[in-house]
């Protein structure tokens, strides 16, 4: 029976939808911590681990999928984020650094294989719109959080701890299961007509090969860059919120301003890249982040939400196109794995960005300002210098 490409959309959008579960650690940390008489400091570094496992998962998966298919790693992948979801549910206060094996390395690492399998899948399905599909597969995550953050505060207070990790490890194992059924590559006739599965400049980039051109470094570089405005401000929302002149409501109210403008770039950037282009859906990105980034020195108030909200916006916009980006300069065949290497550059941004503002800031927050707009800048002149890698080239002289 051939099989509809939006079937595959969906699907993939259900399995991100449960995967984007895995970003709300901020939720369940304070109510962990008290679980397992865990201090807070030790229970907020499983974040970082699980954003570790969480690029490792996309590199292996991406690998492993361009050679035995995304159907068999997405199953395998949610049963892995199952697993630790449930797995920490028996984790007690005689071992809670178990966590960091359960929830921060397994799921982490199985989150990390569905995404790079949902999103290198459906760019295949969708050649003709392959922002548009990537901008409604990453929607799906960031959405995760405006639905399920509220939800978990929910259930953390009423059922505990275990309950709360049992029931959604349960869930998401039963609905990634059935719908990694239908994560699969298209057969060759389900493109024809539409587009090429090759690059959109004529040919396909093995990883090796990709690594060998300029043009990934860049568009690493390019993502690197540009992220530290989110990274460095995020986990000082609550804070920056409150000496901004937010009451603690209106500061919570932005942590879910903050997921729902940045699910709504994921999907608005990464449908308006395939009619802009993606070198210009990334410099207007910068151009965003970098005047609300400097806009944040003098924000107070509603004015600070407004600018969280745009950097948020910017952010999830660039979750889309860079991926886009990556398969329309090096093709769909190795997919995965390609992709899984440019978001090394995510993972550094990630870890690097607040150690470096939290060392210029000593004396209040306007050189993390500074320093996210400054950043910003620079990736928008790696990406004007972007040229596409030329079909008749081979890697080793591409200019």
């Amino acid at each position: 029976m051939k099989t509809n490409r939006y079937t595959v959309l969906v699907s993939g959008m259900l399995i991100q939808f449960c995967a984007g579960i895995i970003y709300m650690w901020s939720v369940f940390k304070d109510p962990v911590a008290q679980h397992l008489s865990w201090t807070a400091e030790s229970a907020a570094f499983t974040s970082s681990i699980m954003l570790a496992a969480f690029v490792l998962g996309i590199i292996v998966g991406g690998r492993v999928q361009d050679k035995i298919g995304p159907q068999k790693v997405t199953a395998a992948g949610s049963i892995l984020i199952s697993l630790g979801m449930i797995l920490t549910s028996f984790v007690t206060a005689a071992a809670p650094s178990l966590i960091y094996l359960t929830y921060g390395i397994l799921a982490g690492f199985g989150v990390g294989c569905v995404y790079t399998c949902t999103v290198s899948t459906i760019q295949k399905w969708f050649p003709d719109k392959r922002g548009f599909a990537t901008g409604m597969i990453v929607s799906a995550f960031g959405f995760s959080l405006v639905v399920f953050a509220p939800l978990a505060k929910i259930m953390l207070s009423s059922l505990g701890v275990q309950s709360t990790f049992l029931i959604f490890g349960g869930a998401f194992l039963v609905i990634c299961l059935i719908c990694s059924l239908f994560i699969k590559t298209p057969p060759a006739a389900d493109t024809a007509g539409k587009a090429t599965g090759k690059a959109i400049f004529g040919r396909q980039f093995n990883t090796l090969e990709m690594l060998k051109t300029k043009q990934f470094y860049l568009i690493a570089g390019s993502m690197f860059f540009l992220l530290p405005a989110y990274f460095i401000i995020n986990p000082l929302l609550m804070t920056l919120g409150v000496e901004k002149g937010l009451s603690e409501e209106l500061a919570l109210l932005g942590v879910m301003i903050t997921g729902i403008a940045s699910a709504s770039g994921r999907l608005l950037i990464s449908w308006l890249s395939d009619k802009t282009g993606r070198k210009t859906a990334i410099i207007c990105i910068g151009f965003l982040t970098v005047a609300a980034a400097c806009l944040m020195i003098v924000a107070n108030g509603v004015f600070f939400l407004i600018c969280i909200a745009l950097i948020a916006f910017a952010f999830g916009g660039s979750s889309g196109v860079f991926a886009a980006l990556t398969t329309d300069y090096y093709g769909t065949k190795s997919a995965g794995l390609n992709f899984g290497c440019v978001m090394v550059a995510f993972a550094l941004s990630s870890l690097l960005s607040p150690l470096v503002a939290g060392a210029i800031s000593s004396g209040g927050y306007t050189a993390s300002f500074i320093l996210a707009a400054a950043t910003a800048a620079i990736s928008i002149l790696l990406t004007a210098a972007l040229k596409p890698p030329a079909a008749k080239d081979s890697p080793d002289t591409v200019k």
